[in-house]
């Protein structure tokens, strides 16, 4: 055994019904390295990571802490161990402080003795027992060392839904710190973060690092993973590939090893003139209930058949409300949406359903998915009502379930069983794929696609990408949203910059820089907006 190893977990196998979902894998994390974990999605990478924390318990295989085999049965187990996790979707209570959910389940307590005179009258045995209350002095001077010593800044007092994503995983990795974890598990932290976020996160890594903590670092951004990383596992279709090291290996070899092949170029567009107009945004204005200020300002675009329109921008400046107010999932506090011509402003969300939109939300959880449905019921979920699978007011099972069967087969979606698995138990990505494929399958002019690659691996990624680009060529309008500045100037036809809720710039991919969107993204530049009128396709 090298001496070095803080964890080793070998031979580690772990079935779910007749599933597979890790073979006989190794994992091998040394004292103070930062080892990324790599694999497409469904490989098995979370599983594996939920055996060393102790959700699931291996069938086969051991688990060896500083050269010694331990028993991890719950997260408990693991806490003991000093190993610490902090999942894809975050486990935080949102109705209770920052500083609440960082002491919850491992609060210091006060200890009180002697009498309660005012208690004593109706509960006369209190007294002889101790009561126990929770040192909030204590833990709030516990938990500030630590936000000095990691440069991890965050407002201890406000409740988890008043802070955003970035905050919240703050939250989570003190949690870790405050439990006094040696050995970090981050599982695809970067998955909701913006550009800006993620480089904040990237050094966090480094500094974790430097104080001596041993990193698991599960992440599909090859490019991030090659920044912050010593080592590289990949694993696929559950088993294990190899492990190098970072300084002695490429993006194109780790990528080629993920999926098993060599990653085609995403697919050029080809130079398309587009068609008519589907959707026309004219003046749409959204007002926040709360603060009654103006969270989309006046903003207008159209898109055609045949071509691309992203809304690009640091996070929070609109795009995703522009969104929830096309679709209806926020009401508009004024301004018109007309789509084929037709005003349907005043439509429901189903009603602008059955108009033609197809819609892939950002947040697959709230808006795209009954976590509970299995495969079968969420590949009809926004058209169960049609004829094809629904006769006098019966659901048609067979109709349902052969669609679901053709979807899992075209879009790859992976899971523990068949159609029939309930959506909650499989990955992220594979749980996106869903979406995807129901959607694009729903065949309608106007597609809105938020965030469509979130959470997917690089082999996924081209597939959507490539995916997108046939949207075009069959002439349906896709209207964008995305992070991802490479994404943006490879897929669009037109760019709208947003900043602070309206529109700053409008530009065609070949003829501006990354620089250049970036300085309208952060506010620092603003077309004026006759300046754009070449654009806006009146």
């Amino acid at each position: 055994m090298d001496a070095n190893y803080t964890i080793e977990m070998l031979g580690i196998t772990k079935k779910f019904g007749n599933i597979l979902a890790n073979d006989h894998i190794d994992i091998r994390l040394e004292m103070g390295h930062i080892l990324a974990l790599c694999g497409e999605n469904g490989a098995g990478k979370s599983t594996i990571m939920s055996i060393l924390f102790g959700l699931y318990e291996p069938d086969e295989g051991i688990i060896k802490k500083d050269g010694e085999i331990v028993k991890i049965s719950n997260p408990n187990d693991a806490t003991r161990l000093h190993i610490g996790m902090v999942h894809q979707h975050f486990k935080l209570v949102e109705t209770f402080t920052v500083l609440q959910n960082i002491i919850l389940g491992d609060e210091p307590l006060k200890e009180y003795r002697g009498s309660l005179n005012w208690f004593k009258k109706s509960i006369n045995y209190i007294n002889k027992h101790l009561l126990k209350i929770i040192d909030y002095k204590k833990a709030r001077e516990e938990v500030d060392k630590i936000i000095r010593q990691y440069d991890l800044h965050v407002d201890l007092d406000k409740k988890i839904k008043d802070i955003s994503v970035e905050m919240q995983q703050k939250v989570e990795i003190i949690k870790m710190l405050y439990r006094k974890n040696d050995i970090l598990i981050f599982d695809e932290p970067t998955a909701v973060l913006t550009e800006q976020e993620i480089q904040d996160f990237l050094q966090i890594l480094k500094n974790l690092k430097k104080e001596g903590k041993s990193i698991i670092f599960i992440s599909h951004k090859l490019n991030e993973v090659f920044e912050v990383s010593d080592e590289i596992t990949v694993i696929r279709k559950g088993k294990y590939i190899d492990t190098l090291p970072a300084s002695k290996t490429s993006i194109e070899e780790i990528s080629a090893l993920m999926v098993g092949r060599e990653l085609k170029q995403f697919e050029k567009k080809s130079d398309k003139i587009p068609g008519e107009e589907v959707l026309r945004v004219e003046h749409l204005t959204l007002v926040d209930p709360l603060s009654k200020k103006k969270i989309v300002n006046d903003v207008s675009f159209n898109v055609r058949k045949g071509e691309i329109v992203t809304l690009a921008g640091i996070d929070g400046n609109g795009q995703q409300e522009v969104i929830y107010g096309i679709t209806g999932i926020k009401k508009s506090h004024s301004g018109t949406i007309l789509l084929g011509g037709k005003d349907i402003s005043s439509y429901s969300i189903r009603e602008k359903i059955k108009a033609g939109i197809s819609h892939i939300p950002e947040d697959r959880h709230k808006y795209g998915l009954v976590l509970d449905y299995s495969i079968y019921e969420n590949a009809v979920l926004d058209r169960y009502f049609e004829k094809e699978f629904s006769k006098c007011m019966f659901l048609s099972r067979k109709n349902i379930n052969k669609f679901g069967d053709e979807l899992i087969k075209k879009y790859d979606v992976r899971s523990s069983g068949d159609g029939n698995t309930i959506t909650r138990s499989m990955s992220g990505g594979n749980q996106q794929k869903i979406i995807v494929g129901r959607e694009i399958e729903r065949n309608q002019d106007l597609l809105i696609a938020v965030q469509p690659t979130r959470g997917l691996d690089v082999g996924a990624i081209e597939g959507i990408h490539n995916l997108l680009l046939q949207q075009r060529e069959n002439n349906k309008a896709i209207l964008l949203v995305s992070l991802e500045l490479d994404q943006v100037l490879s897929l669009s036809d037109r760019i709208l910059v947003m900043y602070e809720g309206e529109i700053a710039g409008e530009f065609i991919p070949d003829k501006v820089s990354k620089e250049t969107l970036g300085l309208y993204m952060s506010g620092a530049k603003k077309d004026n907006v006759n300046a754009i009128k070449e654009n806006t396709h009146e």
